[in-house]
């Protein structure tokens, strides 16, 4: 007879899912049993088991980015279901389609305090765009098609609580009967195109700029031609939010990359001086770095409505998607013959390009440039090469100098921005596509939270993956870097080493003592050839990079009150006020000195539309 565990299994199978991560558990305990049965006759879910159920939630959701698939997770009741709750806001913040089936005691142990047994849909209701309990076998069939039918339609997680009695009950065959649902697993086409009278409206107003610049989110994953062309007709600037990086490839001129602290000038320019914005599947977070209100005739594009006309006053929401609905602009849109907003763009990026070598080239005192390591690492990344940032000094890094080609991906927490997050995506990456090499950049605080446990991870698997090559590299510095920022340029106060420093590991040789290449870098000469050594190696390599802790993050624009703040905490004593100021006096001088190049170079002023600039430096 099946149960009702062997249908919910066989279910997820008929929703194209054949991969899930999970950690077991009594909770979970029949249903876990019918995976292991499932498994030995061969048509089963490949079953992955990383060190916690927050990893297993965090690699289900990075799994649905690399895939574009949904990704599903698989933990106990109460403790499990808690841990992933990380994972899964990680999930919700950045759109991402994931089921997470979560154990529950019996039915009848329901609102009786006992161990184990809490109010999970209470708990798991503001994290899930549906959440509900399967209480009887006829029930089952209906909750499972609405957990994932809606995953994929609302972009975000759905829970599935699975009582261990109901999991072993007999599954019945379902009738025409009062109150029970006959439902389908068949996935809803989200691929929705505007009325037409939208799509005229919106090409009246890009025919209609000379300014035109489009802010592409990871909501355009999918379709690269489709903006590409949109932009040459409009003769547009391209800036993408941090998770579209792969959206834009990097060789693109009139691409300036990032925004806002971890962006560029030339993106911040054209927000500066544009009079068209057409936003792009994002929700694109920092309001501060967009034009003035009445600047820019705005349009939004974006499958999420409620996120629409949010963070800028925009003229004209679309509900649609990306793809769709750039494949029925392009043919109204008007070829510019003027292209000199464009060209602009890309004769600023190289200034901006040169300029951050020059400080990625500099050396410091009191360790390796942390820059210096991306700029290396980002020379020798392989076609379709897979890169995960971490939240913190990584991302800055990572949006600073990853340039991804077509054809590559990056990603790390977006919105959430939850640290750790760079293993488990790295890992889940290789899940997703073995034969690519996968490269993960984290932190040493970051690593040392649960990413530590996942080079265990790693050495339970790595046989499966066809390419087993996966790289991750450490920024060891002892603090968590971010925050010690953050705390001096947002509150003026100096780095409380009680809270920040992080107790110095041996890094490489914790890979070693699994069996892993172990590569020590503490000089800056030492940088190119780490790299060269670990892509040189089929297998895995961890690069212990030892970084100063006082390079500044430099934003393309410094305001007076991050100019203040951070001279007010140094003021305060900050421990590290010797270093802090060198090393930021070294990197401002030499993006000084590459700006007066660069205009030199390039030709002057007048090429390029003038605008406030002032604290640059």
């Amino acid at each position: 007879m099946t149960t009702v565990s062997d249908f919910v299994i066989e279910r997820i199978r008929q929703w194209g899912v054949s991969r899930v991560f999970g950690f077991p558990g009594d909770g979970i305990g029949a249903f876990d049993g019918a995976l292991g049965k499932a498994e030995r006759d061969g048509d089963g879910l490949k079953y992955i088991r990383p060190t916690h159920e927050e990893i297993c939630s965090l690699m289900a959701t990075a799994y649905a980015k690399f895939t574009g698939e949904v990704g599903v997770c698989i933990a106990t009741s109460s403790p499990g279901a808690f841990h992933m709750l990380n994972g899964l806001y990680d999930a919700k913040m950045d759109n991402q389609p994931v089921v997470a089936i979560i154990g529950q005691q019996g039915l009848p142990s329901l609102g009786t305090f006992t161990q184990q047994e809490s109010n999970l849909e209470r708990t798991l209701e503001d994290v899930a765009v549906y959440v509900q309990t399967i209480v009887s076998p006829k029930q089952a069939q209906a909750v499972v098609d609405t957990a994932f039918r809606t995953a994929r339609v609302r972009l975000g997680p759905a829970v599935i609580i699975l009582p261990h009695d109901v999991q072993g009950m007999d599954m019945e065959e379902l009738t025409p009967e009062n109150w029970v649902s006959r439902s389908s697993a068949v996935a809803p086409s989200i691929s929705i195109v505007p009325p037409e009278s939208e799509i005229m409206k919106a090409a009246a107003i890009i025919n209609a700029g000379s300014k035109v610049t489009f802010l592409v989110g990871h909501g355009s994953n999918g379709a690269t031609d489709e903006v590409l062309e949109a932009a040459r007709l409009a003769g547009a600037g391209l800036i993408t939010a941090l998770r579209a990086k792969q959206v834009v490839p990097s060789d693109v001129p009139h691409h300036s990359q990032q925004l806002g602290l971890l962006g560029t000038r030339p993106s911040m320019h054209q927000m500066n001086d544009c009079d068209t914005l057409v936003l792009l599947g994002t929700n694109y977070p920092y309001g501060q770095f967009l034009p003035p209100s009445g600047q820019a005739r705005a349009i939004q594009v974006d499958l999420k409505p409620e996120q629409m006309g949010l963070r800028y006053p925009t003229e004209l929401n679309i509900w649609g998607d990306v793809k769709a609905t750039l494949t029925a602009l392009i043919p109204h849109l008007e070829a510019k013959t003027d292209l000199s907003w464009q060209e602009n763009v890309a004769k600023e990026m190289v200034e901006w390009e040169h300029e951050m070598e020059a400080e990625a080239m500099l050396n410091y005192a009191d360790g390796v440039n942390p820059r210096r390591v991306y700029l290396e690492l980002n020379k020798r990344l392989p076609p379709q090469a897979i890169v995960t940032a971490d939240a913190g000094s990584t991302a800055d890094w990572y949006g600073h100098h990853i340039r991804l080609r077509r054809g590559m991906m990056g990603d790390l927490s977006g919105r959430l921005a939850s640290m750790l997050a760079a293993m488990p995506y790295a890992v889940a990456a290789k899940f997703a596509h073995p034969e690519r090499s996968v490269i993960c950049t984290i932190g040493d605080g970051a690593f040392q939270m649960l990413g530590m446990n996942e080079l265990i991870t790693i050495k339970k698997y790595m046989q499966e993956w066809d390419n087993p090559q996966l790289i991750i590299m450490v920024l060891h510095n002892n603090d968590l870097t971010q925050v010690s920022w953050e705390m001096r340029t947002e509150d003026a106060n100096p780095v409380w080493e009680t809270s920040q420093d992080v107790e110095s590991i041996d890094y490489a040789g914790w890979a070693e003592l699994l069996g892993f290449q172990g590569i020590r870098v503490k000089k800056d000469d030492e940088v190119a050839a780490a790299w060269d050594a670990a892509f040189a190696h089929r297998g895995i390599t961890l690069i212990d990079a030892y970084t100063s802790r006082n390079v500044p993050p430099l934003p393309p624009h410094i305001t007076l009150e991050f100019a203040k703040n951070t001279g007010e905490a140094l003021l305060k004593k900050d421990p590290f006020e010797v270093g802090v100021i060198r090393d930021s006096a070294e990197a401002l001088v030499a993006e000084g000195i590459e700006r007066v190049k660069g205009k030199l170079h390039i030709g002057q002023d007048k090429d390029r539309p003038q605008s406030p600039d002032k604290g640059d430096g």
